[in-house]
This record gives C-alpha cells, structure tokens and sequence, in this order.
C-alpha cells in the first residue's frame, strides 16, 4: 500500500512539473507550482520526515506562492513565447542531471541500517537524546538541539530571501510611480 501511494504521489509530481512546463499563463503556473508544493510536502510525510515535509508546504507552498501572486501583480499575466528554440538551458539541465544521477550511484541503499551516518552519528543523538537533553522526540531534541544552529541559520536564510524580494517589489513600484509610467497592460 505504501508503495502505491508513493508511486501515486510521484506520478502527481511529474504530471504537475510537465503542466507546469506547458503552460504560458503565470497565474496558473504559479498555482501549479503551490500544488507541486503541497503533494511534494505529502510525498514527504510518506516518507516519514514530516519535520520536512512542514517546511516544504510552509515556505514552497506558502511563502513561495504568496511572493509569486505578488510579483504578478506587477508583471504580465502570459509569458513572453520565445521565437527560437536555445539549446543552452537544456544542455545545462541534462548535464546537471547526469552528474547528479552519477553522484548518487555509490550511495547506500534507502533504509539501509549499515550506511555510514546510522553506525556513526546516529546512535550518539539517540544516547545524547535521552542522557543529555531528555526530550522524548529524537527528531526534536536533533533540530532544537543538535542542530539548533542550523536550523535558526536556515530560517534567517529564508527571511532574508523574503525580505529581498519585498524589496525588490516596492522599489519597481515606486520607479513606476517616479517614471509616470503605467504598469504594463495585462493580457486577458
């Protein structure tokens, strides 16, 4: 049964990345995109990293969309449609997938007890979880603990790329305003 729902789940991801690719209407791939989010957030669940799987659907589903609605709001509502095909971007996404595929090749097994990080660090946080911190949720006492630092520098990383394109927005804003130029006119 889990595996169906995992193959069922990765089939949604792939249908909505080629809906995604497909369309020529921004509202609509961004909308797409918000989806892509949510069913990569269950995806995740499935997967048993809900610590994960929360923040996909926070910032991919929830801020991602809400910065790209904005950005909208200032831009064409179509895609402008390229009159020639570049060879160039999909050279650099092949070769960057090949690579990634290659790199992964030697990895362990998924769920394999004897790969590297279960014997090494693992079963420190477990000891450390219950001698030294005494949270009863390992994967807890990891991010607030462990990885505390880690975790504060990820979100800092996140509201700094928010507040950059917040930015980013208000000041074509206002050299629209300085410049008494109207926004562009929105396609139907």
């Amino acid at each position: 049964m889990e595996l169906l729902i995992n193959t069922v789940l990765l089939g949604l991801l792939g249908i909505t990345a080629i809906a995604i690719l497909m369309t020529r209407h921004l509202f609509v791939a961004t909308m797409l995109s918000g989806g892509y989010s949510l069913t990569s957030a269950a995806l995740l669940v499935s997967l048993d990293a809900v610590d994960v799987a929360f923040t996909e659907a926070a910032v991919g589903a929830g801020v991602s969309t809400v910065l790209m609605l904005g950005t909208l709001t200032l831009t064409r509502r179509r895609e402008k449609v390229q009159k020639e095909f570049r060879w160039s971007p999909l050279l650099v996404v092949t070769v960057t997938g090949a690579l990634l595929i290659y790199g992964t090749v030697d990895m362990p097994a998924f769920g394999d007890p004897n790969a590297p990080a279960l014997l090494h660090i693992v079963p420190e946080y477990i000891a450390g979880t219950r001698d030294d911190i005494q949270i009863p949720n390992i994967v807890t006492a990891i991010l607030a603990s462990y990885r505390g630092y880690d975790t504060l520098g990820e979100t800092a990383v996140i509201f700094t790329a928010g507040v950059g394109v917040l930015l980013l927005l208000g000041r074509r804003r206002e050299e629209d305003e300085e410049a008494g130029t109207r926004r562009p006119e929105r396609d139907a």
